[in-house]
């Protein structure tokens, strides 16, 4: 199959935000997605964006039955590990249902380590579901590892009223 990966720009930010909505829903979490179009564009294109994304696309001729030639994205950003030192953290990867299995996850992928190289990086990380086996078994063949399993970590997250109570404490 014919496609490109590109870094995205301002202009994708409303297919991104459709497929992370098709994500969403596919991970039976779409009730979550707080995120608008207008955050993507002001986090992701400001002068300093949080977040980098890349965009797959196919031609015309491969559109989908909606007209959507944007079928696949990942967002990702920098960060830092105080032991193996500059990482890349993959926060999404996603394709659409009818082109996956083309090799277009793979190279969504591998242009993120390319990206997170050029920078320095020594690693790339994220998450994926415990009950996202098709993920699993993908990111496996890719030469991932699952830390949580391997080393014991758990990823934790503070949110919502926690987060605030956190922010309001004193030092």
């Amino acid at each position: 199959m014919d496609f490109t990966i590109r870094a995205a720009t301002l202009e994708d930010c409303k297919d991104i935000r459709r497929m992370i909505s098709e994500l969403a829903e596919y991970e039976k979490v779409a009730d979550q997605v707080m995120i608008t179009q207008k955050d993507l564009e002001q986090d992701g294109f400001s002068k300093n964006p949080f977040f980098h994304a890349i965009i797959a696309e196919v031609p015309e001729q491969h559109k989908t039955k909606d007209g959507h030639t944007k079928i696949g994205f990942s967002i990702y950003f920098y960060t830092y590990s105080s032991w193996k030192g500059r990482a890349v953290f993959m926060e999404d990867l996603y394709v659409m249902p009818e082109f996956r299995g083309k090799g277009i996850g793979k190279a969504l992928m591998s242009k993120i380590a390319q990206l997170g190289r050029a920078a320095g990086c020594t690693q790339l990380s994220f998450t994926v579901l415990n009950w996202n086996k098709t993920a699993l078994d993908f990111y496996q063949s890719q030469g991932s590892v699952d830390v949580t399993s391997d080393l014991g970590y758990h990823y934790m997250c503070c949110h919502g009223d926690a987060f605030q109570k956190m922010a309001d404490r004193d030092p």
